[in-house]
């Protein structure tokens, strides 16, 4: 039972990945981490920095006697979640003097504001959900507010109902979005709904005390630095060995990083508005494929990728002989303890697609080489330290930097994320979610983006675009298809 006791909101620093804060702090606020910061920085009125879903369901057990999707039931079964993830109920704030953006408790939370409720002209059609939701994700989230949305739309054919998910990437990660799904879902078929634990905001911080709580936390960072320092000369050939590794690390990092790839059709200036697509493999396949060619499943999706950029750009025209073109494949650093909250804890590889090569075989091979070279490879964990560095300072100036530095020289060209979701059936109050398409931010001069996400028996494979520089987002659809199927033919005729 969930206790009906006022509850304070309180935000564990393991779980809200905060690492200036104790479990012991009673501070009513939380400082973000420099690469949630980042997501802020980099967000103008044509890069929208939220991450998103498009989820089906089962309607039955969400449905009323009369056919309606019960809304009040499914909001009052996400306010009686949320007591698991307070920093839905947070909102941006900021600190005087360095601006340092900071989560407190919104005092005027209303979860019918996040929680929409919409239908399509029934019978509603792929097409149309596609439509919907490429207006949601057009439109930036409110920084006045929690930065989340949920839309439940009804309507479908095949009495199926769509949860459309929107969150701020400040907010959450790919891999903690996997983790907060299967919260706030459910691996069993129960239909009930707890009670909501009644919550109470902790008022603001006022200015003067978050220009005391800076002041107090710069002057212990250098008594913390030496006793780090104290403890790592105990052991002076490790401590000579991590530096050493540390410093190819972050070598490594900034070689990949600070190159610039050459412009594509599809990396030109992007407007605010953006088209959706989606994909759907069968996952036996995909690791039967990868166990034919002895690769991974990350392996066989990259090589896809490949073969339909191949594709898409020779029906743009363009000239592909020696063309470096380079996507970021973001990287986990999550330990394999459970360290899974929901602030990022991401690093990235940049990996080069040979897409200039038109043998399918050829092209996995190059891939699978790159990928083992990756993980043996300091790459991610460098991006890690320099992000941990900007941490420690404390710098609003570094991270502004580095953003901008980024966004200047357009070090890759398509951003290629692949999260393994959990194979088991999960189900919101009963009804089985049957698919979920995730998608990501379109960050400067990036007309695409790819995100994967497997569930069960599918790879799904969710697509998002600007408006007006992919108007043929489909022939994309289409390139992937025949990429694939090139890839498993050429494996069986191997």
């Amino acid at each position: 039972m969930v206790s009906s006791e006022p509850q304070r909101s309180r935000v564990n620093p393991t779980s809200a990945g905060d690492s200036t804060k104790t479990p012991d702090s009673d501070q009513p606020y939380e400082r973000l981490s420099t690469q949630d910061s980042s997501f802020l920085l980099f967000e103008r009125r044509e890069t929208h920095m939220h991450v998103g879903a498009v989820s089906t369901f089962e309607a039955g057990s969400l449905a009323t006697p009369e056919g309606r999707l019960d809304i009040e039931r499914i909001c009052a079964h996400i306010e009686s979640r949320l007591h698991l993830f307070p920093r839905y109920r947070q909102r941006l704030g900021f600190t005087p003097i360095q601006r340092q953006p900071i989560w407190i408790d919104d005092d005027r939370f209303n979860l019918r504001y996040h929680v929409r409720h919409t239908s399509l002209p029934q019978p509603g059609t792929a097409e149309q959900l596609k439509d919907l939701v490429g207006r949601i994700m057009s439109q930036q989230l409110d920084r006045k507010k929690p930065l989340w949305e949920m839309w439940f739309v009804e309507g479908l054919v095949d009495q199926r109902v769509a949860l459309i998910s929107k969150m701020h990437h400040c907010l959450v990660d790919g891999a903690s979005g996997v983790s907060l799904m299967t919260a706030l879902l459910s691996t069993s078929l129960d239909r009930s709904v707890e009670p909501a634990p009644h919550w109470i905001p902790r008022p603001a911080p006022t200015p003067l005390e978050l220009v005391r709580d800076e002041a107090v936390r710069r002057s212990r960072a250098p008594f913390s630095a030496l006793s780090a320092l104290h403890n790592a000369l105990k052991t002076p050939r490790r401590l000579a060995a991590s530096v050493s590794e540390d410093a190819s690390a972050v070598w490594q990092t900034l070689n990949e990083g600070l190159r610039i790839v050459p412009s594509t059709p599809l990396n030109r200036p992007i407007g605010p508005h953006r088209r959706i697509d989606w994909y759907t493999l069968d996952l036996g396949e995909v690791k039967d494929l990868k166990k034919r060619l002895n690769g991974t499943v990350n392996d066989v999706v990259l090589t896809i990728v490949a073969g339909a950029v191949r594709r898409f750009l020779e029906h743009r025209h363009t000239r592909l002989d020696d063309l470096d073109y380079r996507v970021v494949i973001p990287v986990n650093m999550r330990s394999k303890s459970g360290d899974a909250g929901l602030a990022n804890k991401v690093s990235a590889w940049f990996l080069s697609l040979p897409i200039d090569e038109p043998d399918p075989l050829n092209r996995f091979s190059t891939i699978q080489k790159a990928t083992q070279q990756f993980k043996e490879s300091k790459v991610a964990r460098g991006t890690d330290l320099l992000t941990r560095l900007t941490d420690w300072t404390g710098s609003t100036s570094l991270t502004l930097a580095g953003v901008r530095l980024v966004s200047r020289l357009h070090p890759y060209n398509l951003i290629v994320t692949n999260v393994a979701g959990p194979q088991f059936p999960i189900y919101l109050l009963g009804a089985r979610m049957l698919e979920m398409y995730p998608h990501m931010p379109l960050f400067v001069n990036q007309g695409l983006g790819v995100a994967i996400f497997s569930y069960l028996d599918k790879v799904c494979w969710g697509l998002i675009a600007d408006w007006d520089l992919v108007p043929d987002l489909h022939k994309f659809i289409e390139a992937l298809d025949a990429s694939f199927v090139e890839l498993r033919d050429a494996a069986e005729t191997r």
